[in-house]
């Protein structure tokens, strides 16, 4: 049976970060990966450092992809799943970490609760990488309407089994906040997200995210109300609030 973990990382001008993303990837307990970088025509080394990597490590699980132009990160992500071999899908963001363990504590979660969706706790790092003791923690399951209220799905702590859910349903839509449209949009079709309660990565939180940018955040969330969801301005609102609140408490 494959049990390959496919690791899909969109990058795009993130040479800074990348040996170090990498390493803290070659440093899993688990070891039966492979690592898709899908460079979305960066303007930096970032190409040049994957492949002169690949080559130092003689690591043959490392590959990298060139996307024809840039397209943005959901193309490069789907583009990820497309060529993936791998039975489990993982996300990964190039300036992020995983601890050591995530991999296998993950998988075995998910082969534990039978899951198709997974996700993990994880806690805020500066643009060092290095923990700042606010840890992310995550409720045991969530589902459509709890997931409206409640964005605490973060993209780097995501694994999927692609046995049971299709790869087609995997495909990132072109919107902002692509990462939690797709989210909704799986457990809209039925599934339910578990979540393992354990700090396995390390969001690191630099000037230049966009997520930085609180003000776009907001237009973000409600944008995927009332045009991803099609909801109306009552029920934007009251998911609004219960998102909003949570936000801030996440970051406090």
């Amino acid at each position: 049976m494959n049990e390959t973990v496919s690791i899909i990382v969109p990058v795009y001008n993130a040479e800074r970060f990348l040996r170090h993303t990498m390493d803290s990837v070659r440093a899993q307990t688990y070891t039966d990966w492979e690592l898709l970088l899908v460079d979305d025509c960066s303007t930096d080394g970032s190409a040049q450092l994957i492949e002169e990597y690949a080559r130092e490590k003689g690591d043959s699980r490392i590959r990298l992809i060139s996307q024809p132009s840039n397209l943005g990160a959901a193309k490069a992500r789907n583009r990820g799943v497309e060529e993936a071999q791998g039975r489990y899908i993982a996300y990964l963001d190039a300036d992020d970490l995983w601890e050591s363990v995530k991999l296998e504590h993950q998988l075995a979660f998910l082969q534990k609760e039978e899951a198709a969706f997974t996700f993990t706790g994880y806690e805020f790092a500066d643009e060092n990488g290095v923990g700042l003791g606010k840890i992310v923690r995550v409720p045991k399951t969530l589902e459509y309407r709890e997931a409206l209220k409640n964005t605490t799905i973060f993209t780097t702590t995501v694994m999927f089994d692609t046995e049971k859910i299709p790869k087609e349903l995997l495909s990132m839509p072109q919107i902002r906040s692509e990462d939690t449209a797709l989210w909704w949009r799986i457990l809209r079709s039925g599934y339910t997200a578990y979540g393992l309660d354990e700090n396995l990565a390390r969001y690191r939180r630099t000037g230049g995210t966009l997520s930085s940018n609180k003000l776009i955040a907001i237009q973000r969330i409600w944008n995927l109300y009332r045009k991803a969801e099609g909801m109306n301005r009552i029920q934007s609102a009251w998911n609004f609030c219960f998102w909003a609140f949570r936000a801030v408490y996440r970051r406090i």
